[in-house]
């Protein structure tokens, strides 16, 4: 049973002091996924190929002699090792960019075009959550900043919620001055 006298209360969000600016110190899965570069790609496909292509140049060299089938099972498991390591790589890179740890002039420019955007279509700037405040809130304080700890756990944010560590005014003011252009060019004209 609810108690309608309760209140939900909202952390102030940590943040931590870059030489870059923060984007969003909890992204959404897959908005770090979209937002990723092709060096990310290329940096997490080399990583993913490294291992089994390693045991591959150590068998040709100094055959391990595991007999029928064992090479193959060998490969196997360090052809998933290696395509986990490069997606868990090619994700870091990515995600450290929303944290301003990296260069992240190309997506401080795509943030700000994206929820420009949602603004002008009056949509939701991070999504709708099926949540509850007080969940969705966990859910923000259990994956902030996780990327920092990958080596010992993943840990992924796939919850929709308005806790980013940012001042989402930004974008209201930069919607504003574009839709106050965009009357006065019609008006001009």
């Amino acid at each position: 049973m609810s108690n309608p006298t309760s209140q939900t209360y909202q952390w102030p969000s940590k943040t931590v002091k870059t030489d870059y600016p923060l984007i969003d110190n909890d992204p959404h899965f897959m908005r770090v996924v979209r937002y990723a570069r092709t060096s990310d790609y290329a940096h997490g496909v080399g990583a993913g190929l490294a291992g089994p292509g390693l045991l591959y140049a150590m068998e040709r060299f100094a055959p391990s002699q595991v007999g029928k089938g064992g090479f193959a099972q060998a490969m196997r498991l360090a052809g998933f090792i290696g395509l986990t390591g490069g997606f868990l790589y090619y994700y870091q890179r990515s995600i450290l960019r929303f944290y301003g740890m990296s260069e992240n002039a190309r997506e401080v420019q795509m943030d700000m075009r994206e929820m420009v955007d949602k603004v002008k279509a009056g949509e939701s700037l991070y999504g709708e959550s099926k949540l509850t405040p007080a969940m969705q809130g966990v859910a923000a304080r259990q994956s902030r900043y996780s990327a920092l700890f990958f080596g010992v756990l993943p840990w992924f944010n796939f919850v929709n919620h308005s806790q980013h560590g940012i001042d989402t005014a930004k974008y209201y003011q930069q919607a504003e001055r574009e839709l106050e252009a965009e009357r006065l060019g019609k008006g001009s004209s």
